[in-house]
């Protein structure tokens, strides 16, 4: 796990108050994961490529997580770069038989989002985050928006997270307009 937006000790924090001491696990062997803080002023894009393929060659590392890809863009001045670097990376992954998780930080919190830059093309899974307004409190969604192989889901449901875990809620079927985060009732036919 390369973290570029917190401080590990935050990081560990946040975890032990939903359940999971990702220092102490790590500590103790009980969870084979190791948790790297990257700084993205020190460490150029070529260098993260290299750094994460050593791990995945002499660690024989099958799962990346990269938290997040904004993080990383901070290293590069050029978005067009930044797209090379990571579809390199992501491909060279791939071939190693690798799962490989990103996360993007999307600008704006509710209405339109944008994230910073879109490589949705090279993944073979979407997962969108977001808030949303309703009847005056700001929730959370959760979706599936692209899924290469296979069936997925195609409801949005209501998240939370809480210090008992993460909480997954029904469809929200009595919506339209969530990722839009200006949901609007349906109305109902009469029949």
């Amino acid at each position: 796990m390369f973290v570029f937006d917190e401080e590990l000790s935050l990081l560990f924090d946040r975890m032990k108050k939903l359940g999971a001491d990702l220092e102490h696990m790590q500590a103790d062997g009980s969870l084979n994961l190791k948790i790297q803080q990257v700084d993205a002023a020190e460490l150029s894009p070529g260098e993260f490529a290299h750094l994460v393929r050593s791990m995945v060659d002499t660690a024989h590392v099958k799962t990346v997580v990269i938290d997040s890809l904004n993080g990383y863009a901070a290293a590069m001045p050029d978005e067009k770069a930044l797209i090379l670097h990571v579809h390199e990376l992501l491909q060279y992954l791939n071939r190693q038989a690798a799962n490989t998780f990103l996360t993007v930080a999307q600008h704006g919190i509710l209405g339109d989002m944008k994230a910073p830059v879109d490589i949705t093309y090279l993944a073979d899974t979407v997962i969108l985050l977001r808030y949303f307004e309703a009847l005056g409190s700001v929730n959370r969604a959760v979706s599936i928006i692209k899924k290469r192989s296979g069936g997925h889901e195609t409801t949005i449901r209501e998240f939370s997270i809480s210090t008992t875990g993460l909480r997954l809620g029904e469809p929200l079927t009595e919506f339209q307009g969530i990722l839009k985060g200006y949901p609007v009732a349906k109305t109902r036919s009469a029949t």
